[in-house]
């Protein structure tokens, strides 16, 4: 079973980025959180553009765990930033994680944050993430 991932998600999407932070991006040529990933594959590249852009490498770390966790279908950029709020940092970490888990991390976050139990993604949706995480995973090895 092949699996399709949609790199492609326009940069200004991406949550955690303001309108300069974009317009930055989009000057070096950075559009889609497919190309930010590409740009930030390894610590030096990730360093370099972080130099480039004179931004704390803390930031662009996070941008870079952002549009890695966007190119699972089921995440998009609609998930990526909770995802990252209950701890996942990769795609590889958030195939590793049992459902459950992942679940009752977000939930714990829904509830601590905004004191809302219905806003938490429904089990199913959480399964789905890390099926997906997997099989992108197992693709790419």
């Amino acid at each position: 079973m092949s699996l399709r991932l949609n790199t492609d998600w326009p940069i200004e999407n991406l949550p955690g980025l303001n309108a300069t932070e974009q317009n930055q991006l989009l000057d070096f040529g950075i559009s889609t959180t497919g190309a930010l990933f590409k740009h930030g594959k390894t610590p030096e590249t990730r360093l370099a553009l972080a130099s480039k852009l004179q931004l704390h490498l803390q930031y662009v770390n996070k941008w870079i765990a952002l549009a890695d966790l966007a190119r699972i279908p089921s995440v998009g950029t609609q998930y990526c930033g909770l995802l990252l709020h209950t701890g996942m940092i990769s795609v590889a970490q958030l195939a590793q994680t049992p459902t459950h888990i992942l679940h009752q991390q977000t939930l714990r976050l829904q509830v601590a944050t905004l004191q809302r139990r219905d806003l938490c993604p429904a089990i199913e949706l959480v399964k789905q993430w890390s099926q997906q995480a997997g099989t992108f995973v197992t693709a790419n090895k």
